[in-house]
């Protein structure tokens, strides 16, 4: 069915198809093609029975249907839906003003606070399109995304504003006074030195919330007129070249917030917590979702394990989302961190880079419920599930953790999800051995990136979005990510996943983190290396034994040219959100040198 639903017998992808299979996938075809088909009745379109899908709709309800309750918190501040309905609708009114909307961006560069949280409501509010900037990037590179996107308002945390200043430097140098200074304003937090917000003010910066007092509470803000039109802007990590803007839509926004909800099992009141960073795929679309259920959103302006114990312990925190990396970070948590048993169930999604079994095996045996997720930022965040079958409940532990590490089937809201040849566009059959490229289409895919027609082209060709990662699908339809395209070894011309290799390697009892990339070497080309970060508790006396068991261990539970013949202990490299750069590690493994033939 799954193979059916992704891929009618009748065509591969990229091809031609019939009638019936445009019907099928709408947005196929032309407009003629569109127009020609027919249905029971001509009943047009009207204001009572369409309106543009958007989720700004979901706080107005949230508002109306339970003003007391409390929606955002952060430390000693708490606002109710009421609260934040109001505010949101000031900042759209306060930014209407200075005639900020249709055809503009709104860049905010601040980690999770409150404001981060209004500007995804107040922002599209007035019509405009906000831009959540990483605060883990340098200034080169935001003064990259500022210019770009040509944004007219930079919202700055506090702690952040010198950041922002040395990149707006950047651009007015580049461009010899050229560029339009955006309005500045910086965003107080009170569990902060007030030194910097000082600093700011003295620079010309408008205070958050003076600027909210500009705005009209009950500002009468008008939804999209085409749910076509963008409320989102959001930035690749660009490892390679700069960049990349990816563009969401109303439509898009509203559907992935809903489908998150729906596959997670998220109820009416949950209280998350916010470990996952907003700046992040727009907070893989919970910003929205929350305001759908109603929830709360407790805001963390710094994650550590014993800050998320906390917030479970004191605040009733239901769910949260998090890299594997966070999960890590809860697994290997001092006693003094924790506090377990935990007093209820509480949820964790989470995605971002392929999770060991190992580590949802052991963040299941503390008592959390983990679901397994996985996209990127042109699918919204998470666009496919490991949905959890019951028939698994009575496998062996090592087999369902197995299991769960696939990266499942289609979101509710993504129509399209297939493993193809990248060269024919064919399916690859339902082995779990054959491997291809993830693409997918439909609803939850990005409208393209922002002034890079090359890049639309490439990513778009035939009729799908191209992931760039590669994976098998399983008999059960279940799709499994094995690589990135560029991260494959290839060792005297067999492929090697790294993904497979860390796996092994993260279940040795020393190791807190791995990362596997391709070195060159003298006899087969490439070979791998394993980069590794050891607990606190290991003996480092020896690092060459210590090596040399890793790789012992290794070749006692994988095929002998997959061990990896060189270790590298130390810190990994990660992005704001717990991704490993594992293009740094591919720089350190080229300066390392080719690994020697052996003269044996």
């Amino acid at each position: 069915l799954f193979g059916r639903l992704c891929s009618p017998p009748s065509s591969v992808p990229g091809q031609s198809h019939s009638t019936q299979e445009r019907r099928r996938l709408p947005g196929i075809g032309g407009a003629d093609e569109m127009a020609a088909e027919r249905d029971i009745d001509d009943l047009p379109r009207n204001d009572a029975n369409y309106t543009a899908l958007t989720p700004l709709w979901f706080l107005e309800r949230a508002a109306l249907t339970h003003p007391a309750r409390a929606s955002v918190v952060h430390g000693p501040v708490r606002y109710t839906w009421a609260d934040t309905y109001r505010r949101c609708r000031r900042l759209a009114s306060a930014l209407a003003r200075l005639s900020v909307g249709h055809g503009n961006t709104v860049a905010v560069i601040a980690p999770n606070i409150p404001a981060i949280y209004e500007a995804h409501f107040g922002v599209p509010m007035a019509g405009a399109v906000v831009n959540c900037v990483n605060i883990r990037l340098n200034a080169a590179t935001i003064a990259f995304l500022l210019e770009h996107s040509s944004a007219e308002v930079v919202m700055v945390d506090q702690e952040f504003f010198t950041l922002a200043e040395e990149s707006l430097r950047i651009i007015a140098e580049q461009t010899k006074g050229a560029f339009k200074q955006p309005l500045l304003i910086v965003i107080g937090d009170q569990t902060c030195d007030p030194a910097t917000l000082q600093y700011a003010l003295g620079k010309g910066a408008i205070e958050y919330e003076k600027f909210l007092e500009t705005g009209d509470p009950e500002f009468a803000w008008k939804p999209p007129q085409d749910e076509w039109k963008s409320i989102a802007l959001g930035y690749t990590s660009g490892t390679t070249s700069n960049p990349k803007g990816v563009v969401l839509h109303h439509r898009g926004a509203y559907l992935m917030s809903l489908s998150g909800a729906l596959v997670w099992g998220m109820n009416e009141g949950a209280v998350y917590l916010w470990t996952l960073p907003m700046f992040h795929c727009n907070g893989w679309c919970y910003t929205w979702s929350l305001a759908a259920l109603c929830g709360t959103s407790i805001c963390l302006r710094q994650v550590s394990a014993k800050a998320i114990f906390s917030a479970i312990a004191n605040q009733g925190v239901t769910h949260f989302c998090g890299a594997p990396v966070v999960l890590n970070t809860i697994i290997n948590a001092p006693p003094s961190e924790t506090i377990l048993p935990l007093p209820r169930v509480v949820n964790v999604m989470t995605a971002g880079a392929a999770p060991p079994p190992s580590v949802l095996a052991a963040m299941s045996k503390l008592g959390f419920r983990i679901t397994h997720t996985y996209g990127l930022s042109e699918t919204y965040g998470p666009s496919t599930v490991c949905a959890w079958k019951p028939e698994w409940d009575s496998l062996p532990a090592d087999e369902r953790a197995r299991l769960h590490a696939r990266q499942g089937i289609r979101y509710v809201g993504l129509e399209g999800l297939d493993v193809v040849d990248s060269k024919t566009m064919a399916p690859v059959p339902a082995d779990g051995t054959t491997m291809g490229e993830i693409v997918m289409r439909g609803n939850g895919v990005m409208k393209g990136y922002l002034k890079n027609p090359k890049a639309n082209a490439e990513a778009f060709e035939n009729g799908w979005f191209h992931s760039g990662d590669l994976g098998v699908k399983h008999p059960d339809g279940y799709v499994e990510v094995k690589d990135r395209a560029k991260d494959i070894i290839i060792s005297g011309g067999e492929n090697i996943s790294s993904l497979e290799v860390e796996k092994v390697v993260y279940q040795h009892p020393a190791v807190l983190e791995a990362s596997v990339v391709a070195r060159a070497d003298e006899q087969w080309g490439e070979s791998p290396c394993a980069f590794v970060t050891l607990k606190d508790a290991v003996d480092r006396s020896d690092d060459a034994a210590l090596a040399r068991d890793i790789m012992k261990f290794c070749r006692e539970r994988m095929p002998g040219y997959w061990v990896p013949k060189s270790v590298v202990f130390g810190p990994l490299p990660k992005t704001a959100t717990g991704k490993i750069k594992k293009h740094e590690l591919r720089t350190k493994a080229k300066e390392l040198g080719p690994v020697r033939k052996s003269r044996m």
